[in-house]
């Protein structure tokens, strides 16, 4: 058993079964979670648990880490230590896109909101149903238009609307993210061919121009969606301190019926009392 099985089996080992809703399970020999379970959890085959964990498999995949770290509930310290193992450790130079196991966790919390992670790069890493239900699915998509800022200034999404006013403030506070993203990482090759391919666009190299650097952290902008009209949105942008990670999360404005048309698209229409 080498290193990465030593640790994947004491990490079964001490899952408390009831905290994934297995303590009633048929009677167990000892503590934890059995192969099969963990397995099941992670959605993968138990032979190839059984591999990994007797040093017997390749080296896993960034997916299928993920998915062990979110089945065992690994803390963020744990989830980049079985990265390590796996010899998929980040590489410094590069913007991280490795959603952590405690992010997911909070996504799936937040069903009834549109939202979706973004690299620091603006790329789309993860959304849920009900982004895609409000904006379109973004796995139909070619993948330049799963980046915001090609999207924002070359193609636009035809179901976003915005005012003057809302895109000119969108759009100035997108580039200046993107230039302090280029600030910190720059030495990656995916920044910088995002940068050189926008600033054939005269908006974008206007903005460049100007030097600003900030966080983008909010926006205001109006779904347009064919079954159920316009959703009116406020945006807030959560960046993550380890992973550089954008969480978007869209609310429905206040003051507007944006509320009950979201809960038509979830099918969880208000019912009158």
């Amino acid at each position: 058993m080498n290193e990465l099985g030593a640790v994947l089996r004491a990490w079964r080992d001490r899952m408390d079964p009831a905290a994934v809703d297995l303590a009633n399970a048929s009677p167990r020999r000892v503590a934890g979670l059995r192969r099969g379970e963990l397995a099941a959890l992670a959605g993968i085959s138990v032979e190839y648990v059984a591999r990994l964990e007797q040093g017997r498999a390749a080296t896993p995949s960034a997916q299928v880490c993920a998915s062990l770290a979110r089945a065992l509930r690994l803390s963020d310290d744990e989830e980049a230590h079985l990265m390590r193992l796996a010899g998929l450790a980040a590489n410094p130079g590069r913007i991280p896109g490795l959603i952590p196991g405690s992010l997911h966790r909070v996504i799936d919390q937040l069903d009834d909101t549109p939202l979706a992670v973004y690299d620091a790069a603006w790329r789309l890493l993860h959304w849920n149903r009900l982004f895609a239900a409000t904006f379109g699915d973004p796995g139909d998509a070619h993948a330049d238009d799963r980046n915001a800022m090609i999207t924002q200034f070359e193609s636009r999404n035809p179901r976003v609307r915005q005012t003057d006013s809302e895109r000119a403030y969108f759009e100035q506070s997108l580039v200046a993210d993107l230039r302090a993203t280029s600030a910190r990482y720059p030495d990656d090759p995916d920044v910088a061919a995002l940068i050189s391919r926008l600033a054939g666009n005269d908006r974008f190299r206007r903005l460049w121009a100007l030097g600003d650097v900030a966080v983008h952290e909010s926006a205001h902008k109006t779904a347009v969606h064919p079954d159920v009209g316009a959703i009116p949105l406020d945006t807030s942008v959560l960046t993550t301190q380890t992973t550089d990670l954008r969480l978007v999360v869209l609310t429905p404005r206040p003051g507007t019926d944006a509320r009950e048309k979201l809960d038509r698209l979830t099918g969880r229409e208000h019912t009158a009392s």
